[in-house]
């Protein structure tokens, strides 16, 4: 039988992968179509206490994710770990995270096969 959990860790990393690029090509176009300034967007990131607030959470929580899929994977022989990290810092965390949850799915779905263990 087919975990369900999995498959919606998937669907969460493909939309945190487009929905924030979205917001990123939104961000670029309004800089006028140059590119990806990482100054401004820092600066927008902070321009208010809520954007701060936000910002803030996410750099904690990230922080705190990555480092725990680099020990769990390790941990847990995930096969293709890293592509997740890199997706953390390359496409988004909220691509990142989601994809390391389906990885390591799959990777306790087949410990469990190698266990004799068919829950």
């Amino acid at each position: 039988m087919t975990n369900p959990v999995r498959w919606i860790y998937l669907l969460l990393a493909i939309l945190g992968g487009i929905l924030p690029w979205q917001a990123n090509l939104e961000f670029m176009q309004a800089q006028g179509g140059a590119g990806f300034d990482i100054q401004q967007f820092i600066a927008d990131a902070n321009i208010n206490a809520a954007a701060r607030s936000l910002s803030r959470d996410l750099l904690i929580g990230a922080t705190a994710v990555s480092i725990w899929i680099v020990v769990e994977a390790r941990r847990l022989q995930v096969k293709r770990w890293w592509i997740a990290l890199v997706a953390c810092f390359s496409i988004s965390f909220a691509c990142g995270a989601p994809l390391f949850l389906f990885l390591r799915e799959a990777r306790l779905k087949e410990m469990e096969m190698e266990s004799g263990d068919p829950s």
